[in-house]
C-alpha cells in the first residue's frame, strides 16, 4: 500500500521565544507540553481530501477513514481516485456528500481546469477565497491546509471547537466569543499556527 507522504510541522525556537514573550499564560503551556510534533502532508491534494475527511466529528473516525481509504483506493492522487467512483469513496466510511466533493475535485484537476499547484503562491486570504468556491469546501478546510499542508504561519481557526476549547481550558473561560477569539488571535500573530498546534493539544488534555 502506497502511503501518504507525511512530514512534521516546521518551527523553531524563534517562534517559541515570540508567543512566550506575547503571553505568559501560553508560555507556561509551551514550556510544560514541550515541541510539539504536528504531523502534515506536503502534496496539496491528498492534503486537501484528507482535510474534507477531516469534517468527521471523531479524531478517531477521520484515522479510520483516512486509513481504509489509503487500502481500498491506493494511493490518493486526482489521476488514482477518477478511477474509483464516488459510491467507492463512500464505502470508506463517509457521506456520499463528501463522496462526491472529492471525486468532482479529481476530476477537476485531472482535466486541467485548475492547478492546486497555484495555490502555493498565493497570500492566506486568496489561497481561502479559491478553495472556498469548491463545492464542499468551507472555510475551515482551507485553514486546515494552510497549517496542515502549507506549514503557513499565521492561522487560527475560529471554526475549528478543539481550537476555542483549547482556548477556554487555558484560559480558563466558561465562554468565548468572536471579539475575545479575535484578540487573542492578533496576540499570537505573526505566528498563529505555531500557538494552534499548542491549543489543540491543550484542548484534547
Amino acid at each position: 500500500m502506497n502511503r501518504v507522504v507525511t512530514k512534521f510541522y516546521e518551527y523553531g525556537q524563534n517562534e517559541i521565544d515570540y508567543l512566550k514573550q506575547k503571553d505568559e499564560i501560553l508560555g507556561r503551556a509551551i514550556d510544560r507540553l514541550g515541541k510539539v510534533e504536528r504531523e502534515i502532508i506536503p502534496d496539496l491534494f491528498p492534503a486537501l481530501v484528507h482535510a474534507i475527511v477531516g469534517q468527521l466529528v471523531s479524531v478517531k473516525a477521520v484515522h479510520t477513514v483516512w486509513d481504509r481509504m489509503q487500502e481500498r483506493l491506493g494511493e490518493i492522487t486526482p489521476e488514482n481516485i477518477t478511477r474509483h467512483s464516488a459510491d467507492d469513496i463512500q464505502k470508506c466510511g463517509m457521506t456520499m456528500k463528501k463522496a462526491v466533493c472529492i471525486h468532482s475535485i479529481a476530476e477537476t484537476l485531472t482535466t486541467g481546469k485548475w492547478d492546486i499547484e497555484t495555490l502555493r503562491d498565493l497570500p492566506d486570504d486568496e489561497v481561502i477565497r479559491q478553495l472556498t468556491t469548491l463545492n464542499g469546501i468551507g472555510r475551515w478546510t482551507a485553514e486546515m491546509l494552510l497549517i496542515n499542508s502549507m506549514e503557513r504561519r499565521d492561522v487560527v481557526s475560529w471554526g475549528d471547537i478543539a481550537i476555542r476549547r483549547g482556548i477556554m481550558k487555558l484560559y480558563s473561560l466558561s465562554d468565548l466569543s468572536k471579539v475575545e477569539f479575535e484578540q487573542y488571535r492578533r496576540k499570537y500573530s505573526p505566528f498563529g499556527s505555531v500557538a494552534s498546534l499548542y491549543l489543540w493539544v491543550i484542548s484534547f488534555e
